[in-house]
């Protein structure tokens, strides 16, 4: 691997740092009873609302429909993220110092195989979250199920709920182009 390759393959596991200071993900709500809007981020960390009491309207909502409340310490994901980051990190800073070819190949494919474990995670999160509701809710609608999109926008009853990536996401986003962009690069030209 020449030097331009592994300056960038340096600096793509670098671009991995600012997740542990930003949200990857958000999720946005609105609704009449809050014409501005209520949400919650996601960081590799913990969950906050977009504004300082955002998470307890969104855990009061909640109660009324069943739901349980979204509390930091439900998640393990959050003990496990930033070790899965730091040795993913870890393994860019590696394969870039040493200049393997392999090491860089199999940063790509961890980082794929994290987004689907990450996804599907989310999304079984998400079912468990609107499916298993209190049956001694003050509110029930028969038949309806409370699951906040996986990506993109989705009506709750009253509440717009839309989930996208973030500003950790481009970092990743952009991590995993530079070293796949090093990756083709190194293979074609050999």
């Amino acid at each position: 691997m020449d030097i331009k390759s592994k300056v960038i393959l340096g600096l793509a596991s670098l671009l991995l740092i600012p997740l542990y200071f930003m949200p990857f993900w958000t999720i946005d709500m609105s609704a009449p009873q809050y014409p501005e809007g209520i949400g919650m981020h996601i960081h590799i960390n913990d969950v906050t609302g977009h504004a300082k009491h955002d998470l307890t309207s969104i855990n009061q909502l909640n109660h009324y429909i069943g739901m349980k409340e979204i509390h930091k310490e439900d998640f393990k994901e959050f003990e496990i993220m930033p070790w899965v980051f730091a040795g993913m990190i870890i393994l860019g800073l590696v394969a870039a110092a040493t200049g393997s070819f392999k090491l860089a190949i199999t940063w790509l494919v961890l980082m794929v195989i994290i987004g689907i474990v990450g996804f599907v995670d989310f999304y079984l999160w998400g079912h468990d979250y609107g499916h298993n509701l209190n049956p001694d809710a003050a509110i029930k609608v028969p038949g309806m199920s409370y699951q906040p999109p996986l990506f993109g926008c989705k009506q709750l009853l009253n509440i717009n709920a839309c989930s996208w990536p973030t500003t950790g996401s481009i970092f990743i986003g952009l991590s995993f182009i530079m070293t796949a962009g090093v990756v083709g690069f190194e293979k074609f030209k050999k």
